[in-house]
């Protein structure tokens, strides 16, 4: 089940304190406070998808290693113009203009 964000309406409109609940999908919103009875609204909430993810997994992905053993081919800026090649295949220096 997900876990959705109310907040409390305060008599001005402005949020107030905010809480969480876990309810079906199908489920309504609430409409108030389920202790204090107070009114609420849901707040909108970025998505939470599981799974693993970290910079060092993503440096590892396009590392000259695995890019060579993919069958990409991947250049480096050196200055005036120049790239050199870190992976791959195709010529070693590339110059532009």
């Amino acid at each position: 089940m997900p876990t959705y964000v109310y907040a409390v309406v305060k008599p001005d409109g402005s949020l107030g304190e905010h809480f969480e609940l876990m309810q079906r999908m199908s489920d309504p919103a609430l409409t108030s406070h389920p202790k204090t009875g107070e009114p609420v609204r849901r707040v909108p909430q970025m998505p939470m998808i599981g799974g693993q993810h970290s910079t060092a997994a993503d440096k590892r992905k396009v590392s000259d290693s695995n890019l060579d053993r993919l069958g990409f081919t991947k250049y480096q800026k050196t200055g005036d113009g120049r790239y050199e090649k870190t992976a791959g295949k195709g010529p070693k220096e590339i110059r532009k203009g």
